[in-house]
């Protein structure tokens, strides 16, 4: 396969020697994926080649970095990168990453990929793709955030709150009612614009892939790459069984949004991940400014507190409305 996708407003270039692979990178971009860019290949930012080899790179030359890991000379090797089974090269070429990997898992590692299959997909997805974008994405100043952002009623709206708290059924929802969308769950964003990751959706009621938490995935309709969010809705469970609505303040927005990156298990294994790319290149934070970002966008948007009413579909032009009723009494 070579193909392209854009990702954490990253271009990227794909290469891959194993069907398999290339069924589970397609499974992970859907519609995205472009099997025939019409840019040539080396107009992409970053490189990634999954190569049929097995045998182990070469880390002649290089310094131990980590237990698993080598560096040296702008390169970098990583053994069974976040558990997922594929050991990674990294290299850079004309000032833009390059990244090989191969499949060597070791014996826990394929044991847990046979048993766990929905973990395993979704450790090689962000093994392979998503991390290695979002890392390039914090070198241009770019942070990770579990908080989609999402195009409807005229307004761009920022969705905070930990994972489970009905992010992705309001998101849905909405646009079943002609909004767009930068992702399910992950962008990153420089304090204005957030770029979606590209990802499914996972909720329950879908007919898709089977994955954790009783959730099946679908393809995420009406994606856009990049949105710059003017609210930030701070989602909770309602405690009175009605949709409470009320404005908050910056801390409280910010606090939302950092808590819920950090907590997220989507990006559990992301910190060290990019703690050891930026210590081994030089490039990138080696603590992406998370916090920093989360306070930012507070202070620039509107931000209100939504709690969430228990089996009523609800719609956000409604809680938009009561915020305004609310300001205007």
């Amino acid at each position: 396969m070579h193909a392209a996708v854009s990702t954490a407003g990253t271009r990227v270039g794909l290469e891959c020697e194993l069907p398999w692979v290339t069924h589970l990178l397609a499974e992970c971009c859907g519609d995205t994926l472009d099997l025939d860019p019409a840019t040539p290949a080396d107009a992409a930012q970053m490189h990634i080649r999954i190569e049929s080899s097995r045998d182990p790179f070469d880390v002649s030359g290089l310094t131990l970095l980590s237990r698993s890991a080598w560096a040296g000379a702008g390169a970098l090797v990583m053994r069974d990168v976040c558990t997922s089974g594929f050991d990674l090269r990294l290299s850079m070429n004309d000032g833009n990453p390059v990244l090989a990997y191969r499949w060597r898992p070791p014996y826990a590692t394929r044991a847990a990929a046979t048993a766990l299959r929905a973990r395993f997909r979704l450790l090689a997805r962000a093994a392979l793709l998503q991390y290695p974008a979002m890392w390039w994405a914090s070198t241009r100043g770019a942070a990770p955030l579990h908080a989609p952002v999402l195009s409807t009623d005229g307004f761009a709206l920022l969705l905070a709150g930990p994972a489970g708290v009905g992010k992705t059924t309001l998101l849905m929802r909405e646009l079943r009612h002609g909004g767009a969308a930068t992702s399910d769950n992950l962008c990153v964003s420089d304090g204005r614009r957030c770029w979606g990751v590209v990802e499914p959706a996972r909720l329950e009621g879908a007919t898709g892939r089977r994955m954790t938490h009783g959730r099946r995935e679908m393809q995420l309709p009406q994606r856009v790459e990049c949105l710059v969010p003017d609210i930030v809705i701070v989602l909770r469970r309602s405690s009175t069984g009605s949709m409470d609505v009320r404005h908050c303040s910056t801390e409280e927005a910010a606090r939302s949004l950092a808590g819920g990156t950090y907590m997220a298990g989507e990006l559990r294994r992301y910190w060290a991940f990019a703690a050891t790319l930026a210590t081994a290149t030089g490039l990138g934070p080696v603590h992406p400014a998370v916090t920093e970002t989360s306070v930012t966008l507070s202070r620039r948007l509107t931000c209100l507190e939504v709690g969430l009413p228990a089996n009523r579909d609800w719609r956000v032009h409604e809680a938009l409305e009561a915020a305004e009723s609310s300001t205007c009494a």
